[in-house]
């Protein structure tokens, strides 16, 4: 032994304390595992924030697809012409404006035109009160409106739909929710209902639409000669849908107006559905990036959460850290150890908020019958935004931990 007290043969380099990676980890494990509840609730600030971040994003993202299913469903190029403001009385489509748009705009695919029968009530049979309508609607049509079920992308759940001949006989199609509030579940038989006492046989019933054109769903439908004749209907139409190819849509939507009503073309009102659509999915995106907003801060909070912890958790290891120090322990063990501690500890959060979005997004989209998005993306994101905060948020304690004097830190409190 020489006279410093170093075995012979040894350099004082091979001396130099040493700790492996996983004697690290074991070393952050164990100070995260002695303090169970402790772990639990600081994890669960962050796993708060991460699932807030998953969740807003996933479902954001199951509406936007829900929206563009339904855009594409109805089509964009469907244009809804309808009565607009009068100047000194109430606005009326005239009833040549179905013929003028098909003479004038060729670029019109299909123009098809519903009548409005305000004044007839449908209902199952003459037993029952006319008043007592179930909210079903009478409208009618020509024999140069055949074409209605085109332009609003329509199709017949059974039975049939409208034909030259019918339309000019005491016939009724039924649009899906007509059909189940008068009691018409099949065609066996030949049922028929009771409009304003004459009786109408069912020859078809629709598909329900399901997000826009839904008016169309509570409507019986007839002929418009039969309406006037039966029910004095007016023969001004209620609504004209007109399908136009994409790239032609808004020259069409500027010129409708003019060819619709030319002596008055401001009491003609044209509007593309999907609009409404469209902005629901820009309205719904921004209000995503507002939440996310709060989620970050959320995450913020838990990140502040963190250290403060890490900070007590310091304090309260005081002996343990004086006595490993005095064992032989460097800064930089002690200080690597903490922000391992702080890291992991966030890791946790991160991992539970991650599963936690993800439950929340499935169970969104069962609840609206959506087709569930994960936002792998924004999965990734919020793992590696727990990562990094952890290790932020354990700096400060870990530095706290290293500067500690080992003689001070075993000395009892006094």
């Amino acid at each position: 032994m020489s006279r410093n007290g170093a075995v012979r043969g040894t350099s004082p380099k091979k001396l130099r304390s040493r700790l492996r990676l996983v004697d690290v980890v074991r070393q952050a494990l164990l100070g995260l595992t002695s303090r169970k509840l402790r772990t639990a609730l600081t994890a669960l600030g962050i796993s708060i924030g991460i699932a807030s971040l998953i969740s807003i994003q996933g479902i954001t993202e199951a509406n936007q697809a829900d929206a563009r299913a339904e855009i594409d469903a109805l089509g964009s190029d469907f244009l809804f012409i309808t009565p607009g403001t009068g100047v000194t009385e109430e606005a009326e489509l005239l009833s040549y404006a179905p013929a003028m748009l098909e003479a004038h705009l060729p670029a019109l695919e299909f123009v098809a035109a519903l009548y409005p029968v305000d004044d007839a009530r449908a209902r199952k049979n003459e037993l029952i009160p006319e008043v007592e309508t179930g909210g079903v609607t009478v409208s009618a049509l020509t024999a140069a409106d055949l074409d209605l079920l085109e332009p609003v992308n329509g199709s017949v759940a059974f039975g049939r739909f409208h034909d030259a001949t019918s339309v000019e006989i005491p016939a009724v199609v039924l649009g899906s929710l007509a059909a189940e509030r008068l009691g018409i579940r099949h065609l066996v038989g030949h049922p028929t209902i009771n409009i304003s006492g004459s009786e109408f046989a069912v020859i078809g019933v629709l598909d329900e639409f399901e997000t826009l054109n839904t008016d169309l769903n509570r409507t019986a439908i007839v002929g418009l000669n039969v309406a006037i004749e039966l029910f004095e209907a007016p023969d001004n139409p209620g609504a004209i849908y007109a399908q136009v190819p994409p790239e032609q849509l808004d020259e069409a939507r500027d010129l409708i107006p003019a060819q619709a009503n030319p002596a008055a073309p401001g009491e003609v009102a044209v509007s593309r559905p999907t609009e409404a659509l469209e902005i629901r999915e820009v309205i719904d995106e921004t209000f995503a990036r507002i939440l996310q907003a709060l989620a970050l801060i959320v995450l913020a909070v838990g990140g502040i959460g963190i250290a403060n912890i890490m900070v007590i958790s310091v304090i309260e290891r005081r002996g343990e850290i004086g006595l490993r120090r005095s064992l032989g322990a460097t800064r930089k063990h002690i200080a690597s150890q903490f922000i391992i501690e702080s890291t992991v500890l966030s890791l946790l959060g991160g991992f539970l908020g991650v599963g936690i979005g993800v439950a929340i997004v499935f169970g969104y989209a069962r609840f609206k019958d959506f087709e569930a998005i994960i936002p792998w993306f924004w999965l990734s994101v919020g793992v590696a935004a727990a990562f990094v905060l952890g290790a932020i948020a354990g700096l400060y304690p870990a530095w706290r931990a290293s500067r500690l004097d080992p003689a001070e830190a075993v000395r009892p409190a006094a």
